[in-house]
């Protein structure tokens, strides 16, 4: 049995989700990455249109913030009210919130603007996942070609996105990462309109009582306490940590396993979640390899503007390969996954992260040629496509399609947990200016990381087809909940 497919029927066809479905709902996915990672080469002439302030802080936090407290709740809803309806009230929210930003006389209009594509974006990817998931089992075709899409558009355009952001702000200014949203979005509408029609969906009826009582609103609203209450704190850790979080994020834990045990349809199913072991230490892993992602992420172009002396564009060009080789490692890794299982997609990821640990540890910046830093940015390249296409097969494997949205939307709230948990890193590891030795530090930081993710996967008893199956048999006979 192939790992990525064990509950779509795929072994019965040979099929796959045609391309006018997975590219045009994955056609979405971009806005993400883009309105999360354009910002970096933005922010100083932000910076300077409305002058440094603590709040330019929060043009880069309250997308990441909002992004990862509403993706469960998107899954959620598109389980509910359908995937494809939450998948457009998203596109039209980003629409929203980029004229906002356009037209934003002031910095704290311009972070309610990204707040707003924050949650517009958060709706794409799960729902997504839930559309090829429901197109899967309906025409009993694998996903494996369609998740890879996914995968791609989403984590490639994510390291692109800094010489994307570069070349668009010095030709047109910081307004240019607002605008490209609207037609960008307007695509997306058409195209999933167009492919992803009302008779290839679920077609779901709900009144507002019914809805609100399926949704569990006092548990959505306790996970969204539970995430911001994390997601502050470890933005806190960066300048002056807010310990008194703390206290509050274990009330709110405790008040949240308490309600999701007893509601009668529980946000998250904490029970069924902890005897999904699977899931919960995929989660972990997806959890400390973002952390490591976005360590190279946040740190390698600061490093090489303030040691190499690079300008942003000659940065994020130097980055380039980083979103290339990610690209191209994304299809390879979905090859790999199919010949010889998740558990050796995922040990080559870990071993990059590993190795492209270990050469940041050793590279200086005054010595090493640009050839040199070009081959360290093809390292860092390769774990993005093999880690994101093993662990969000085993997602898929590992959850059913009422629950995979909600299941994936929290695997975006742990990828952004991961980049806020990699800003303290940095900040531990490296200051505020990065020159040879913090990069060092980093880079060790990442190796031990990846030494810790690699032991984990080839010891794993929750990634051989044995345990799959069993996995899946148990999804298919428990109730529908996360």
């Amino acid at each position: 049995m192939n790992v990525s497919v064990v509950d779509t029927g795929a072994d019965r066809t040979g099929g796959s989700v045609p391309f006018r479905v997975s590219g045009s709902v994955a056609s979405g996915s971009v806005l993400q990455a883009l309105n999360s990672s354009m910002i970096a080469v933005a922010i100083v002439g932000i910076a300077a249109q409305f002058g440094s302030s603590s709040g330019i802080t929060w043009v880069i936090s309250g997308l990441y913030l909002a992004t990862a407290i509403c993706a469960p709740i998107a899954g959620k809803l598109g389980a509910l009210l359908g995937a494809r309806r939450v998948y457009l009230g998203g596109l039209a929210l980003v629409a929203l919130g980029s004229v906002v930003g356009l037209l934003a006389p002031t910095v704290g209009w311009l972070i309610f603007a990204r707040v707003l594509v924050g949650i517009g974006t958060a709706t794409q990817y799960p729902n997504a996942m839930t559309m090829v998931r429901e197109y899967s089992e309906r025409y009993a075709v694998q996903p494996r070609s369609a998740i890879t899409i996914l995968a791609a558009c989403s984590q490639a355009v994510l390291a692109l996105g800094p010489t994307v952001g570069g070349l668009l702000v010095g030709a047109f200014g910081w307004h240019s990462i607002m605008w490209i949203n609207l037609p960008i979005a307007a695509l997306c509408a058409l195209t999933v309109t167009k492919f992803v029609g009302v008779g290839l969906v679920r077609s779901v009826s709900v009144n507002v009582r019914d809805l609100l009582r399926s949704l569990d609103v006092v548990g959505a609203m306790l996970s969204v306490g539970l995430i911001a209450s994390t997601m502050l704190f470890l933005l806190s850790l960066t300048s002056v940590p807010l310990w008194w979080l703390i206290p509050v994020w274990l009330m709110t834990l405790a008040a949240f396993i308490e309600w999701e045990k007893r509601a009668e349809e529980p946000f998250v199913d904490v029970r069924s979640l902890a005897r999904n072991r699977a899931l919960s230490a995929t989660l972990a892993r997806v959890l400390f390899t973002y952390t490591t992602f976005y360590c190279v992420f946040f740190g390698v172009p600061q490093w090489l503007q303030y040691s190499r002396g690079m300008s942003a564009t000659e940065a994020g060009l130097t980055m380039l390969p980083v979103a290339g080789v990610g690209f191209g490692s994304t299809f390879l890794a979905s090859r790999i996954l199919a010949r010889h299982g998740v558990r050796k997609t995922l040990a080559v990821g870990t071993c990059a992260i590993l190795v492209g640990g270990l050469l940041l540890a050793s590279v200086e910046s005054s010595t090493a040629p640009i050839v040199v830093l070009l081959l360290v940015a093809v390292v860092l390249g390769i774990p993005n496509g093999f880690n994101n296409i093993g662990n969000q097969n085993l997602v898929n494997s590992y959850t059913s399609v009422e629950d995979v949205g909600t299941a994936i939307g929290t695997y975006r709230t742990v990828q952004y947990i991961g980049a806020n948990l990699a800003a303290a890193v940095l900040a531990t590891t490296a200051g505020h200016i990065i020159g040879d030795d913090g990069l060092h530090r980093t880079g060790w930081f990442i190796a031990v990381v990846g030494t810790v993710l690699l032991v984990g996967v080839l010891t794993s008893q929750n990634m051989g087809d044995q345990q799959l199956e069993e996995q899946t048999q148990w999804i298919q006979q428990k109730p529908a909940s996360m």
